[in-house]
């Protein structure tokens, strides 16, 4: 079994696809004005319309800007870097500034427009690192 997606419904698909293209600098593919996917080399974040609920099984299946729990994480080669080459209009989304987290890597941690948690994160210890070297591409961008 392999996680490739990970699909966030809005009732305000522009804003939330501009900003994720904003944060992490890759251009989405629109399929529908009601769908579209920021494709990463390792998985890729899926953003719905409620409109797309009908396919489901109807409105109640989920409800936008609910979430409390998850946190949406991208691997990234310097956070620092990321942190200082934002978007003035995504700086009033900081959570917390780049922080060296206890299992060693540093984290810029935002929130989107519909309130769910988005982690930058280089690994900077040595055990963080090795951690996510198997699955880590040569440039990360």
């Amino acid at each position: 079994m392999h996680l490739v997606s990970v699909r966030i419904i809005t009732s305000r698909i522009e804003e939330l696809v501009r900003f994720y293209e904003q944060v992490t600098g890759v251009t989405a593919t629109r399929y529908t004005p009601d769908f579209a996917e920021i494709k990463t080399p390792t998985a890729t974040l899926a953003i719905g319309s409620t409109n797309t609920l009908q396919f489901f099984g109807g409105d109640d299946i989920a409800r936008p800007v609910h979430n409390h729990s998850v946190i949406i994480e991208f691997l990234v080669g310097d956070v620092q870097q990321h942190f200082e080459q934002l978007p003035a209009a995504i700086k009033d989304s900081i959570v917390q500034e780049p922080t060296t987290m206890p299992w060693g890597n540093r984290s810029l941690l935002l929130r989107d427009p519909d309130g769910h948690l988005v982690n930058l994160f280089t690994p900077v210890t040595p055990e963080a690192i090795a951690k996510f070297k198997n699955g880590w591409p040569d440039k990360l961008e």
